[in-house]
């Protein structure tokens, strides 16, 4: 492994225990391989709890190279992104090679650092973006010569190389969720245009009860129990007080619910009162401020009794 300036890239084994291979995770992932072995950067986008940073970890996998992560955040700049000056090196150097003649030299200069997206693209690991448009606009136009041209604009401050060339084995994985309202920032037009974006929904039945024991640990009657009842919710009709469709549910909340329900040594059955309770804190917690309790509480109770009995 070369020296990265601090920037510590990640291993990751390609066979993931956690990791659940069905036909529609199949299809996710080996589209992504192909688009990103054409050299297209990936972006997987979708609503909290559909899996994209799994994904896009185990994807980045596959490739075979270090992983170099980022999160998206308010505060990026370009500095984070690419680097700068950290510090100063003082250099001082004094001569007294003739006895009577004494010669000082001395010399400061700003110390250059390389930051994430610079050692990605100049080592070939592949970057893994995540949450991307949390991050203002400003902090990413370093990308867009490094998607398109292969070439990494850098400040003067680095010293005489003005650019780096992008390495072959580079790989470029975004992620977003287009559903947040706060502290996410519109992604560049000319970002966007430039990668394959593949929108996440929700997994198919199979899948959910796939992940939901792989995760928790438990037996497939319990999953499909918890997963029926989660996907009841997020197939039922409600809406809140604004009009919107409810659709809290995601797979995150299964995990929960299974993950919880070993702890309690309880069983996903309607006369167990843990279980009952425990899925009416999960289910229920998402919507709340908006949302009569009592309408949710009414169809997690009639879900339960219908799959759980």
């Amino acid at each position: 492994m070369p020296a990265t300036d601090g920037v510590t890239p990640i291993e990751i084994e390609k066979d993931q225990p956690g990791v659940v291979r069905t036909p529609m995770v199949d299809s996710i992932v080996n589209r992504s391989l192909a688009y990103l072995g054409a050299g297209y950067p990936v972006h997987l986008t979708g609503a909290a709890g559909t899996g994209k940073t799994c994904l896009a970890l185990y994807i980045a996998a596959q490739i075979g190279r270090p992983i170099i992560l980022t999160h998206g955040d308010e505060e990026l700049g370009t500095t984070d992104m690419v680097g700068g000056s950290y510090g100063w090196k003082h250099k001082k150097v004094m001569d007294n090679f003739i006895h009577s003649v004494k010669k000082l030299d001395q010399s400061v200069s700003s110390m250059w650092v390389d930051n994430r997206v610079t050692v990605a693209c100049k080592y070939g690991f592949t970057l893994v973006y995540d949450e991307f448009t949390r991050s203002r606009a400003e902090a990413n136009n370093s990308l867009l010569s490094v998607l398109e041209e292969r070439v990494l604009d850098m400040p003067s401050g680095r010293g005489d190389q003005s650019f780096v060339r992008v390495h072959p084995n580079f790989h470029a994985i975004f992620t977003s969720n287009p559903a947040e309202y706060a502290g996410v920032h519109r992604a560049a037009d000319a970002l966007l245009d430039r990668m394959v974006t593949i929108k996440l929904g929700h997994y198919d039945r199979e899948t959910e009860i796939a992940i939901t024991v792989a995760k928790a640990g438990v037996s497939d009657t319990t999953a499909t129990r918890i997963v029926d009842i989660v996907r009841g919710l997020r197939d039922s009709e409600l809406t809140d007080r604004r009009g919107d469709e409810v659709c809290p549910a995601t797979v995150r909340a299964s995990i929960i619910i299974a993950t919880v329900l070993q702890a309690y040594e309880a069983e996903a059955k309607v006369n167990d009162a843990n279980f009952v309770l425990l899925c009416h804190d999960v289910l229920d917690s998402s919507r709340m401020e908006i949302m009569p309790d009592q309408n949710v509480k009414d169809e997690v109770t009639k879900l339960i009794q219908k799959f759980a009995a």
